[in-house]
């Protein structure tokens, strides 16, 4: 970045012709870094695959000129309030619909910013090893009420079948809880949580010793990439819908009929309301970045496989800028555009 001309400086080339050039580029460099000055602080829940979202909208707001501190971990009912009051700036991973109740809970859009869709065609839901789903016949959720198939998943022995399911406090936590009830499952399946990343290998192990798994998961995620629906795993449908909280009286099901007891989701960039009127060009930018939900899947491929280091996760995202380099470059152009209109409008 150029170094500001001293004040003497400006006077002595005052007389040269070419001042006019110099001043429009110091005026075009401070153009280009509207954030300058302001120090902003991602926010994301302990999971590690959603560092690579996350650090793609840091690199986009250093571009801005924004000093960018280090992600702070905070699990999603927390971090909606933390951003809504200002300890946080932004969270790269807002799930909509799923997370509503966070969202409306922390303030909704009074203290809260989330505009554009970041990623989306996210599928949620309950899925069973293809082997056990042939053997037995077994399509619906609703068939574990039947103690003799909830046996077949069992892993300690207590005679019900244990779920692979959420991480305590995120939103799917909430609607599995809901639907055991809904389902009348509590007496056949147990809900085992714990971190997601443990308990789903956990999982993965005993399926690789041609066990029975039942699990609940998500996309984009890397672990359809290793327990693939349609050749590993089968998804499973639900017997009706039955959401909690304000989505209690949505229909889950899909185009085609099926019903995997959750919402289509999109992933959305929330973030501190007062931070975004006061910074166009970030808002700007948090409304228009876009990243395919298969580009979050490989990238968390990756993780899993070993690449799971910070350094690690960095090169990930240069490399995916590098390889859409046109498309950075015009988020950043149209950031730096939202900012420059706004400052023409104040004067």
């Amino acid at each position: 970045m150029t170094k500001p001309i001293r004040k003497s400086a400006l006077r002595a080339l005052a007389a040269s012709a070419g001042i006019a050039a110099i001043l429009a580029t110091g005026a075009a460099t401070a153009q280009d870094m509207p954030g300058e000055g302001i120090t902003v602080t991602p926010l994301k829940s302990s999971l590690a695959g959603e560092t690579f979202q996350t650090m793609l909208v840091m690199k986009g707001l250093e571009e801005l000129g924004y000093t960018v501190n280090d992600i702070k971990e905070l699990e999603y009912a927390t971090a909606y309030v933390a951003v809504a009051n200002g300890d946080g700036t932004f969270l790269a991973d807002s799930w909509d619909p799923l997370h509503e109740d966070f969202f409306q809970e922390a303030g909704g859009t009074d203290k809260l910013f989330r505009e554009g869709v970041y990623s989306d065609n996210a599928l949620q839901g309950y899925l069973i090893d293809k082997k056990t789903a042939e053997a037995h016949d077994i399509t619906n959720l609703g068939q574990l009420k039947d103690p003799e198939i909830a046996k077949l998943f069992d892993t300690n022995g207590d005679g019900k079948a244990d779920l692979t399911g959420c991480t305590p406090g995120w939103g799917c936590e909430k609607v599995i809880e809901h639907q055991l009830d809904a389902f009348e499952l509590r007496d056949t399946v147990t809900h085992n949580q714990g971190s997601y990343s443990a308990i789903i290998a956990d999982t993965i192990s005993r399926y690789r010793d041609g066990q029975p798994i039942l699990y609940y998961t998500w996309t984009p995620y890397w672990v359809s990439g290793v327990l693939v629906p349609g050749e590993d795993t089968v998804w499973l449908n639900v017997p009706k819908s039955a959401l909690p909280g304000s989505r209690s009286g949505v229909d889950t099901a899909l185009p085609d009929g099926s019903n995997y007891g959750f919402e289509v989701n999109v992933q959305k960039i929330a973030a501190n309301k007062e931070f975004t009127d006061a910074n166009p060009a970030a808002a700007k930018l948090f409304s228009i970045m876009k990243l395919p939900a298969n580009d979050i899947s490989a990238e968390n491929l990756l993780i899993q496989n070993g690449e799971d280091s910070e350094a690690d996760i960095e090169r990930h995202a240069d490399a995916w800028i590098q390889g859409h380099q046109d498309t950075w470059n015009k988020w950043i152009e149209e950031a730096r555009a939202a900012a420059d209109g706004d400052s023409a409008a104040a004067e």
